[in-house]
């Protein structure tokens, strides 16, 4: 933290990183250590916010919980209740059965979300990861921008 009378105030630039993540298919890809490493080597000195952002409208990001996959499992039971694939009723199927309904998930977990940083360190609660949540059934290249701020 600068005070009043410490000096001249250093402005600290933002700095963003494009970056890609390989999907297995629907369910979830922890990036938590993947955005804390990059955080440290692009920003080591940053107190302010990550924010990442998915340039992609059938896959969200989330925050939740990260020693209990039960959590995770008990996520995709919802979405295929919230979203079933294949739904008769759907007009937008462009892609196969997954389509809209991979676009209904997404409303769960949307495509963007921030993190408060302390000293290059993500400062997420104990039982917190950061999830990139595939909704697609097949495999995906998914881009991420990653905008560090002070």
């Amino acid at each position: 933290m600068l005070t009043r009378g410490t000096g001249p105030r250093i402005r600290a630039m933002p700095h963003q990183t494009l970056f890609t993540v390989a999907t297995p298919g629907r369910g979830f890809v922890d990036l938590t250590a993947r955005i804390a490493q990059l955080v440290r080597a692009s920003a080591p000195e940053l107190t302010g916010v990550a924010h990442l952002f998915a340039r992609h409208t059938s896959c969200g990001l989330l925050i939740t919980e990260n020693a209990s996959p039960e959590v995770r499992t008990d996520l995709e039971t919802l979405a295929r209740r919230f979203a079933p694939d294949g739904d008769p009723a759907y007009a937008h199927d462009l892609e196969g059965p997954d389509d809209m309904a991979a676009h209904g998930r997404a409303l769960l977990a949307g495509p963007s979300l921030f993190v408060p940083v302390g000293r290059g360190r993500l400062l997420l609660g104990t039982w917190q990861g950061i999830f990139l949540w595939e909704h697609r059934t097949r495999p995906h290249r998914r881009e991420l921008v990653l905008t560090l701020l002070p």
